[in-house]
């Protein structure tokens, strides 16, 4: 094994070992994808962010740092001038529902608490479906 984790990408699906160094990958699999795709450069950063913020969450929260567990990244659509990436991992789900509001005033000195939060405000629509452990992200260029 590699010191960023193990890293399988074909095409436009990616799997990442539930290692935080596995977050590494995230930029080059944009890149790719954003090439594959011809997908406009005025929405990289949105992506690149909300798939980090994602991806993170999936290894962390989701899969809690467990190596044998991975998570998928992949492409569920894109046509007319929207793409739709999802983010699967094999923990045990969430109530995304539930969150805290991180822009309320007792969580604002927070550390943690805004990656979903941040990954609303950078996609055009974020859909979360199989208890949690998958989300689906869209964005329009």
């Amino acid at each position: 094994m590699s010191d960023i984790g193990t890293m399988e990408q074909t095409s436009d699906l990616l799997k990442l070992q539930s290692n935080p160094q596995s977050i590494a990958q995230i930029e080059p699999y944009v890149n790719y994808v954003m090439q594959q795709h011809d997908i406009c450069q005025s929405v990289y950063g949105n992506i690149l962010i909300a798939l980090t913020e994602a991806v993170t969450n999936a290894i962390v929260h989701g899969n809690k740092e467990d190596g044998s567990k991975v998570v998928t990244v992949n492409i569920k659509g894109c046509e007319d001038k929207k793409v739709v990436f999802q983010v699967i991992d094999q923990g045990t789900g969430f109530d995304h529902d539930s969150l805290p509001d991180p822009t309320a005033p007792e969580n604002l000195l927070k550390l943690g608490g805004r990656g979903v939060f941040l990954i609303k405000q950078l996609a055009d629509s974020v859909t979360f479906c199989d208890e949690g452990r998958c989300v689906e992200i869209l964005f329009k260029y």
